[in-house]
């Protein structure tokens, strides 16, 4: 009898003890403890851990998903954080790969307590294992109090994203649910007590509840009836093709021509001798060479060289060293050279150029600092460019600036007036608007249906990522301005669409399916 009492004692287990090793490093069963029936899974301090544990998963998974969610935006996060350190890296990049190896560690975690408690066995977490989860905890929730107090726009991407992801998200919740079935059931029908029962089983009805009903408040565009999907939303280039060539370069700009863009869209400045050129930034050191030419005038506006100077600057070896997107992939040898020769790029010849293929152009218009010659005369600078040098269609022209409309409109009354927010639609009409440029995050399928029903389209900005494009594409959205041209080109459909009776079959079904399968593990 002793002999048989010790083989059980110490019989080999190697899948508990697996689990238990990696979760407590207590690799030996004389180590272990089972649960008893009603009794707790694990001793007080362990119990007051494992929310800790839990809670640690739930906020490394939203930081996850948001930060995911944001791909679209990477380069304007990595833009900021360049004009605050100085140089440029690819920091978005670097923070979605720690996100991911936090949320895998403290997932393998939760998933190996969920299998002890399967077991039957104890809980008890390794210190190293303790230490690992508060740094998971600290880290999710600062990065999510840092990023919605700089970045708070990006919750918004978060809720447009729930347009697309919230039926994949419904199944792979209830998934969740019905793996987590087995350990509830377990110890519900091991506890002695009703008190106990009540409370173990409970709250996992309560959240089930709640995921079988989540749908009936869900909304998609993209959830609509077969045939009513409109055409496919224009493609703008953001600065040419950015992905492919130096931005704001001639080269970017015929990449856009080359993968089918049906725009361009750019940002104007203007030189100290009255020579509209495309530049985006303040200053001229993250797209050209001046640390190397001008090391003294780094800093100074870009404004405030005069074209001559500027002819100088090289406008594309820095893309090739800085490689500004994670997703860029590699150049042939003939891009490569042709980015190492870009130079900055003239209004006039940019005009030129969208003229000769048809293409719309639509442009921010920076004003130039104070003491610069055209400071009170900048837009009436650039309307001589676009009107007397350039020659371009005026029907082409997307004007944006909103100073001086009515003096633009009486000179070129050929220009299509946008407007960048959004107003009252008999405003619009008062001012000729025929467009608007909003930013993505002000997606709205209806406020878009209200414009459109007045002759007034929408165009999204910048929308890069596929599954936005998508929701763009359901929401009636007229044309997109994006870094992706090359991409989005391709995409024949939206990537989410069905018909309500489709989603409500598939509703249904997944209900029904994990009702059964949860039923059965409780009555076993």
């Amino acid at each position: 009898v002793v002999r048989r009492h010790l083989l059980q004692r110490y019989e080999h287990q190697p899948f508990i003890s697996c689990l238990a090793g990696f979760y407590s490093c207590r690799w030996k069963r004389y180590q272990r403890g089972r649960t008893e029936p009603g009794k707790c899974c694990c001793k007080t301090r362990e119990c007051v851990f494992f929310p800790l544990l839990v809670g640690a998963f739930c906020f490394s998974l939203v930081f996850l998903y948001m930060w995911g969610e944001a791909k679209n935006d990477y380069n304007n996060f990595d833009w900021y954080n360049y004009g605050n350190l100085g140089f440029w890296f690819l920091w978005s990049l670097v923070l979605l790969i720690v996100a991911s190896i936090l949320f895998i560690y403290i997932t393998l975690l939760l998933v190996l307590a969920m299998c002890l408690l399967a077991e039957g066995q104890q809980l008890y977490l390794h210190w190293s294992h303790k230490i690992g989860t508060f740094l998971v905890l600290g880290f999710s929730i600062t990065a999510l109090f840092i990023l919605s107090v700089l970045w708070g726009d990006q919750w918004k991407t978060v809720r447009l994203s729930f347009q697309i992801t919230a039926p994949y998200l419904h199944i792979g919740a209830i998934t969740i649910m019905v793996l987590l079935s087995w350990p509830v059931a377990l110890h519900a029908i091991r506890a002695d007590k009703k008190v106990v029962q009540v409370i173990i089983v409970g709250p996992y009805l309560a959240i089930l509840l709640f995921l079988f009903l989540i749908p009936l408040g869900m909304y998609s565009p993209c959830i609509r009836e077969m045939g009513t999907l409109g055409p496919k939303p224009a493609l703008i280039g953001h600065r040419g093709a950015p992905m492919l060539a130096p931005e704001n370069t001639e080269m970017s700009f015929q990449k856009t021509i080359e993968h089918g863009g049906d725009g361009l869209e750019t940002d104007v400045t203007i030189s100290y001798d009255g020579v509209p050129f495309l530049m985006h930034d303040s200053t001229l050191r993250r797209t050209t060479n001046i640390k190397e030419v001008y090391p003294n005038d780094t800093a100074q506006n870009a404004a405030l060289f005069s074209w001559d100077t500027l002819q100088e600057l090289n406008a594309g070896t820095w893309f090739l060293k800085d490689k500004p997107f994670s997703c860029m992939g590699s150049l042939s040898r003939a891009d490569q050279n042709q980015a190492m020769n870009q130079s900055i790029y003239k209004l006039s010849n940019f005009l030129r150029l969208a003229d000769s293929q048809n293409k719309v152009v639509i442009f921010d218009l920076y004003r130039p600092p104070e003491k610069h010659p055209y400071r009170n005369s900048w837009i009436n600078r650039t309307l001589e460019v676009i009107l007397n040098e350039s020659g371009i269609r005026p029907h082409l022209v997307l004007w944006l600036e909103n100073d001086m409309r009515s003096f633009v409109q009486s000179v070129a009354p050929g220009f299509q007036q946008t407007m960048g927010s959004k107003a009252p639609v008999e405003d619009l009409l008062m001012d000729n608007i025929v467009k608007l440029n909003l930013a993505y995050t002000e997606m709205s399928s209806e406020d878009i249906r209200k414009y459109a029903e007045a002759n007034i389209t929408t165009n999204l900005y910048v929308v890069n990522e596929p599954w936005l494009f998508s929701l763009a594409w359901c929401s009636g959205a007229h044309s997109v301005t994006t870094n992706a041209v090359h991409t989005l080109k391709n995409l024949s459909q939206p990537l989410f669409l069905m018909t309500p009776q489709q989603y409500n079959i598939m509703w249904i079904l997944t209900d029904l399916t994990s009702v059964l399968l949860i039923s059965l593990i409780f009555a076993l």
